[in-house]
């Protein structure tokens, strides 16, 4: 099932399917599949598997099954904040609580299928602990870098499904080349955040969208940043279907990014191609350290994604993210990391822009649960004590007190 990969910016092909980047610097992804797919196909098929013919691998075994499938929703609490209609995507509901079991699902098995028994990945937290988890389930090995000031919380997360975890001390940005290089010299895959099967698994994500609000398309779709893999994958999505005669047009996508580091706004503000990437004195601690990017790999691509289809980059303080948590779950009912909550703050700068209107309805993208996360959400804490025969009387007093 598998086909060449190709650079979106050049177009130059490769045979080699676990290739990451083109002899001219930009990522590589697998083109548009060649078949007559409609959404009626494959409905036997549970999950992103309904996809099956527009993927690289046949589906697997494992957890890899039960990822993608998550609800669309429509949010009528979440307009206000928004300033326009929502629908969420909740990508809380995959197999590790967070959108990359998507390509953990396609890149983990594609990997052992070109022969690989040990994976690996470089990860703050969600991608080590699904890239864990999907090795775990198939009996492969598995080998996590990640930064030396890692929270032991996200240790213990990845931890449970038993890889090597190795603390890396140093520049953590310079790791994804070390990852491309490691896993050309040593008998190891590493799958880095946009590898080409990585890629493929994230844009059934839009299949899903698309396929759940049919007959009706959404005027736009925003979603965080980070290395610009996910967009890549969301683009490839569109592309796909553009491609397919399945959508006649592309809806704009806003990618929002923590202020504390940005690369990808500034270049979408300067005008520029590809971001810089940001130094040490550039970049700032945040809430929403799993987007902290300060040398995005695919932020060329990801730039390139926003302007094909008219949307925005925009960046959030970490003020922002806080309050867009609490609205997520209070307006929504949503529990959220900080870094999937980006898009609803980032949705209420560009409302107040006046970039979006009101009666527009846009796709928000939430990319991982929040109930993985310890002391980040700020929220205050109040509680009444009482005896079981005072209950009554208390219980009386809060509700009169609303």
């Amino acid at each position: 099932m598998s086909s060449s990969v190709v650079c979106f910016r050049c177009g130059e092909r490769y045979d080699d399917e676990t290739r990451v980047r083109c002899a001219c610097g930009q990522p590589l992804w697998f083109d548009t599949p060649d078949t007559d797919f409609t959404f009626s196909d494959d409905r036997d098929r549970d999950g992103m598997w309904r996809y099956e013919s527009l993927l690289p691998i046949e589906r697997p075994d494992g957890v890899a099954r039960a990822a993608g499938g998550t609800p669309l929703v429509r949010s009528p609490g979440l307009d206000r904040a928004a300033g326009c209609r929502v629908y969420v995507k909740d990508e809380s509901e995959n197999p590790t609580g967070a959108y990359k079991d998507r390509g953990s699902a396609v890149a983990v098995s594609h990997a052992i299928e070109a022969g690989a028994d040990v994976v690996g990945t470089i990860s703050y937290g969600n991608m080590g602990i699904s890239t864990a988890a999907h090795a775990a389930s198939l009996g492969r090995e598995c080998i996590v870098l990640v930064p030396d000031e890692i929270p032991q919380a996200r240790l213990e997360l990845i931890a449970q499904y038993e890889p090597s975890i190795v603390q890396v001390e140093g520049d953590y940005g310079a790791l994804y080349a070390d990852g491309v290089a490691l896993s050309a010299s040593h008998p190891i895959s590493i799958l880095v955040s946009d590898a080409p099967a990585r890629i493929s698994g994230y844009k059934t994500v839009v299949f899903e969208i698309y396929e759940s609000l049919a007959p009706n398309t959404p005027d736009a779709i925003a979603l965080p940043a980070s290395s610009g893999g996910f967009a890549s994958g969301v683009w490839r999505g569109l592309r796909d279907l553009a491609a397919l005669d399945l959508l006649d047009e592309l809806p704009r996508l806003y990618l929002v990014q923590t202020a504390s580091a940005d690369p990808i706004t500034r270049a979408f503000d300067s005008g520029a191609t590809e971001p810089t990437a940001l130094s040490p004195e550039e970049t700032e601690e945040t809430i929403a350290h799993s987007i902290g990017n300060p040398d995005p790999p695919s932020g060329a691509r990801a730039l390139a994604a926003v302007r094909e289809t008219n949307g925005a980059v925009v960046s959030v303080t970490d003020a922002e993210i806080r309050t867009a948590q609490r609205r997520f779950a209070v307006d929504g009912g949503f529990c959220v990391e900080p870094a999937a909550a980006t898009p609803l703050a980032g949705l209420t700068r560009l409302s107040e822009r006046g970039a979006i209107a009101s009666n527009e309805e846009v796709v928000i993208v939430p990319t991982g649960t929040g109930f993985k996360e310890r002391g980040t959400g700020d929220v205050p804490v109040s509680t009444e004590r009482t005896s079981r025969s005072a209950l009554p009387e208390l219980l009386e007093s809060l509700l009169d007190a609303r």
